[in-house]
């Protein structure tokens, strides 16, 4: 019974993740019909929009919108690739940059929530590591069950502030990327149901990742 509740609780972690890789790469092939790479189109959208913000590239996967550098990174594959999922989450990223841009208030949920995730995926990893040290130093006995408490606790709540982030990311797909590539015309007709799934993807990108993350905890734990 252990064995098959481990297996259903990896499959609920990684699924996510799994399923935001395999959408991402399923449309990551060469488009013709594109007239220019992903890095490109990032910045031709930020011309449009009269937006203050560089493009940059940045490690293969950590595709982000930098609030303090005002820069849109994207991976090399994105930023040199002409595809739709290239052209897809370069209107993404710069959906954040609109969002910061105008100041919306939606952005008042990263600015007050992500530094908070931060904390505890910080707070996680000095209990998970040091705590022999911690309870040496306060001459405390090590109790396995209050540090496996202390160390899940602290991962799940990075789980859900993340989750109570997810709001601004949809509004980067939905609100913002989607309306400016169907609108805009920088998309063919057929090209909308699989560019809706690139956008759930990219708002779910992090999320998946965090997840993830509760199967390392575990592991450590687990040494």
């Amino acid at each position: 019974m252990w064995i098959i509740a481990f297996i259903i609780f990896a499959f609920l972690i990684f699924a996510p993740s799994l399923w935001v890789r395999y959408t991402l790469k399923r449309y990551a092939f060469h488009r013709k019909d594109f007239p220019g790479t992903g890095g490109e189109f990032a910045q031709h959208l930020a011309n449009r929009f009269e937006l203050n913000i560089k493009v940059e590239q940045t490690t293969e996967g950590k595709d982000h919108y930098d609030m303090r550098a005002n820069s849109v990174r994207l991976s090399p594959s994105y930023f040199y690739g002409q595809s739709l999922t290239a052209i897809t989450v370069a209107a993404h990223e710069v959906g954040h940059a609109i969002q910061y841009g105008k100041k919306e208030k939606i952005t008042n949920l990263r600015l007050r929530y992500l530094p908070l995730a931060h904390f505890f995926r910080k707070a996680g990893s000095i209990v998970l590591f040091g705590w022999p040290v911690i309870t040496a130093l306060l001459q405390l006995p090590y109790a396995v069950p209050l540090h496996v408490l202390a160390v899940g606790l602290t991962g799940i709540a990075g789980v859900l502030i993340h989750i109570v982030i997810l709001p601004e990311e949809m509004d980067a797909s939905f609100r913002k990327a989607l309306p400016i590539l169907v609108e805009g015309d920088y998309i063919h007709k057929e090209d909308i149901p699989a560019v809706k799934r690139i956008l759930k993807a990219c708002a779910y990108t992090y999320i998946a990742s965090a997840l993830v993350n509760i199967i390392f905890v575990w592991r450590w734990l687990k040494r």
